[in-house]
């Protein structure tokens, strides 16, 4: 097996922008992650408020994050409102993905209260890492 980094500028360009984003965006996810679980089993709060709370967080955070470090030098920085509408959108998304994978999992299949973090820590991460590749910072 070769495991060799792409020879051609975009997609080396491309690769690290994913590796940023997992790293970056792995430490956002556990954190919020951390925020759902701790509110729903120390502070009782329902698992979609909880999963709300952490989203939120999240965004604020995220939004410097992976502007700053996973998509840094990636498209065009000029239009800050629509780039961040696009980026509020995309995790709009993500935490609608979220939050059917808690209702799903606990509320519908009276599942434990953790199940909904393994989808949403590989599923809405992939989904999101390429909507803002390509929508939110353009290229």
């Amino acid at each position: 097996m070769n495991l060799t980094l792409p020879t051609d500028p975009a997609a080396r360009a491309a690769f690290w922008q994913l590796v940023r984003y997992g790293i970056v965006g792995g430490l956002i996810t556990a954190g919020g992650q951390a925020i759902y679980y701790l509110g729903v089993e120390w502070f009782v709060i329902d698992p979609n408020v909880s999963i709300g709370i952490a989203f939120v967080i999240g965004v604020i955070v995220g939004y410097f994050a992976h502007g700053w470090i996973s998509f840094a030098g990636h498209g065009e920085r000029e239009n800050h409102a629509q780039m961040s509408t696009r980026f509020i959108a995309v995790n709009l998304f993500g935490f609608a993905m979220n939050s059917f994978f808690v209702w799903l999992l606990v509320k519908y299949l009276h599942g434990p209260t953790w199940w909904p973090i393994v989808p949403n820590i590989v599923f809405t991460p992939l989904a999101t890492f390429w909507m803002h590749r390509k929508w939110t910072y353009g290229g």
